[in-house]
């Protein structure tokens, strides 16, 4: 009988997060627990390292898998697999899976067979709640602009040329063009909107790459949201 990923998955006897960190050299007061099997590395550990040596970096890329699901992530895990075999320190650095692709064709982005991370239906559905965080922070900013709007739009922003979008961690193809707010003028200004996937936020891309907390908040201020009747830029920090 063929096992299916997620049968794999189940028979294995996860080793607690506490015991990989150890392994790789990183105490557990440098690691911010989600349950036994989950954490998060904390910020400062790359403060610590910042004077040792780099190591060497593996880039895997490709276009699209096999039909049978070989594809960047299967062949990450297995080289690392290999690689600690062999009595090297390795590490992989995975992409987190998006809902959308995960209900779709594409399916999950653990890896597969018996080269898969574990746990693998919580890497796959919600992990951490990075996702949600980022979705949270983008459809505020999104509901602030419309609440300015209603409320005077001293700002003077032009409802026809806003340009930040709402996300959705789903792949849903009739939230990619729409008009909102209808039904009167207690729900806001009509305007042609969209949906965007949550992993094309700004903030997503900004959260990569901030290198600290002050630096977040100056990439999230010089966040363009639209244009102004005077066909000014507008920044969100304004």
């Amino acid at each position: 009988m063929v096992l299916s990923d997620i049968d794999i998955a189940s028979s294995v006897e996860m080793k607690p997060i506490v015991d990989v960190a150890k392994s790789l050299g990183i105490d557990e007061n440098d690691i911010t627990l989600y349950g036994k099997y989950k954490a998060k590395v904390n910020a400062h550990q790359l403060q610590a390292l910042k004077d040792k040596k780099d190591g060497k970096l593996i880039l895997v890329t490709a276009i699209s898998p096999t039909p049978a699901g070989e594809g960047k992530t299967t062949t990450s895990v297995g080289l690392v697999d290999a690689l600690s075999q062999i009595g090297k320190k390795a590490v992989i650095a995975l992409r987190e899976p998006s809902l959308g692709p995960v209900f779709g064709i594409k399916g999950g982005a653990a890896g597969g067979g018996h080269a898969q991370v574990v746990p693998m239906e919580d890497i796959n559905l919600h992990f951490t709640g990075d996702f949600h965080a980022i979705g949270a922070a983008n459809n505020l900013l999104a509901a602030l602009i419309d609440n300015h709007i209603h409320h005077g739009n001293s700002l003077e922003i032009d409802s026809r040329r806003i340009t930040w979008k709402r996300v959705v961690d789903m792949n849903d193809r009739q939230l990619r063009h729409i008009v909102d707010c209808l039904q009167g003028r207690v729900n806001g200004v009509p305007r042609e909107d969209g949906y965007d996937i949550t992993v094309a936020s700004e903030i997503m891309a900004i959260l990569c790459l901030s290198e600290s907390i002050s630096d977040l908040k100056a990439r999230l201020e010089k966040i363009i949201i639209g244009i102004t009747i005077r066909e000014n830029r507008l920044q969100q920090g304004i």
